[in-house]
């Protein structure tokens, strides 16, 4: 497994891409409406990977509800493997926790989510890319 990305829940996706873009001087923004989870996203796509920025879609929004709860700041970190399905079987074996089952994600990944209390108050999603 290795790191995919560092999402981060923002009010404000034009604001924050500004923001990121400028400082961190990425011109390389992917830009797509993830419906499964509610939200929109700008991908930044950097020399060693990516920072996901994520503006929920509406007050239903998973994200709606963590930014009126925390604010702005680092949602998740995603962890990418080669097999979700036997990874999540293996992790469920050993006692992980996960919310909700393996569903599609962004740029056709498939997505679940490790529950927090399972990682010492990290959420960490696990995400398998289209081969």
């Amino acid at each position: 497994m290795k790191i995919d990305h560092i999402a981060i829940a923002v009010d404000s996706l034009d604001e924050a891409v500004r923001t990121y873009s400028d400082m961190l001087q990425v011109h390389d923004i992917e830009y797509e409406r993830v419906e499964s989870e509610g939200v929109s996203i700008a991908i930044l796509h950097m020399e060693n990977g990516r920072i996901e920025l994520m503006e929920p879609m509406g007050d239903s929004s998973p994200i709606k509800k963590f930014l009126d709860k925390k604010g702005p700041g680092i949602h998740h970190i995603a962890l990418e493997t080669q097999d979700i399905d036997s990874q999540v079987s293996r992790m469920s074996s050993s006692g992980i926790r996960f919310l909700g089952d393996v569903r599609p994600g962004s740029a056709g990944t498939k997505v679940t989510f490790i529950h927090p209390k399972s990682l010492h108050g990290v959420l960490a999603e696990l995400c398998s890319h289209p081969k």
